[in-house]
């Protein structure tokens, strides 16, 4: 499997100081990341990971471990080469995230600032309730009802649901399989959530604080799980943030 099956990038800036890279939730792709890129300044690239089993990777077998989702996605990345980056994950991408942060500072990679844990919490505990795999479709449709942030016109097109589900089903199952292994990552970390999130609380956002040698910070949106879908542009302002303070710090200016 190429590496960069991996990587997608809608907004191309080979001469941009600074990469973001986004790993999408359960069921999600890489065509999530696509407002957060678009809003993004000519300084910023935004690198979004597509998970196999899904989209033009329909073909491939799904990975059904998190580790293993994030062994192919950091060593894409690999590849990439050295740029200031910050990671991205949003709900199950949180954790592989966190993963992938463990597997480049193993392989002496040092570019990764900060993980942006999005809707998640630790990777002890990504979520209050964990969905179970062994959904039916009418109970992983009602789950996803829940959370918001699906186009309600997808829930009557059978043909569109039957390719969503499987690549769910197998993100649940990853979730449900994932212990978190012992140790932290350098990395800082920055919890973003929507106040109105059923699947994490502030007290549980705190406790990120036991997997990493960082500090850690909390920021709540309006919204629910999907708060990005509508704080697209206050998102990329946190991000920017982290930048910034590299840039007064004598790195690259930020445009």
């Amino acid at each position: 499997m190429a590496a960069n099956a991996w990587i997608t990038v809608f907004h191309a800036k080979p001469a941009a100081a600074y990469r973001v890279v986004y790993f999408p939730h359960a069921g999600g792709t890489a065509g999530t990341a696509l407002p957060l890129s678009a809003a993004a300044p000519p300084s910023v690239e935004v690198v979004a990971i597509e998970y196999p089993g899904r989209q033009w990777r329909r073909s491939e077998p799904p990975a059904t471990d998190i580790r293993q989702l994030a062994h192919g996605a950091a060593r894409a990345l690999l590849e990439l080469g050295d740029r200031p980056t910050v990671l991205f994950g949003h709900s199950m991408g949180a954790i592989v995230g966190f993963e992938v942060a463990r597997m480049l500072a193993a392989e002496g990679s040092d570019v990764v600032g900060r993980l942006f844990a999005s809707s998640s919490g630790p990777p002890s505990r990504p979520r209050r309730r964990a969905p179970d795999a062994g959904m039916s479709d009418a109970e992983l449709v009602a789950e996803m009802r829940e959370l918001g942030g699906t186009d309600e016109t997808l829930f009557a097109d059978r043909e569109a649901l039957q390719l969503m589900l499987p690549a769910l089903r197998d993100d649940y199952r990853a979730m449900a399989s994932y212990i978190c292994p012992p140790g932290e990552i350098d990395a800082p970390v920055t919890v973003l959530f929507g106040r109105d999130d059923p699947s994490i609380s502030y007290r549980s956002a705190l406790e990120w604080r036991w997997h990493t040698r960082g500090s850690v910070e909390v920021q709540t949106f309006p919204g629910g799980h999907f708060y990005l879908n509508r704080c697209t542009r206050d998102v990329i302002e946190t991000i920017l943030a982290h930048f910034e303070l590299l840039a007064s710090a004598g790195k690259q200016e930020l445009s």
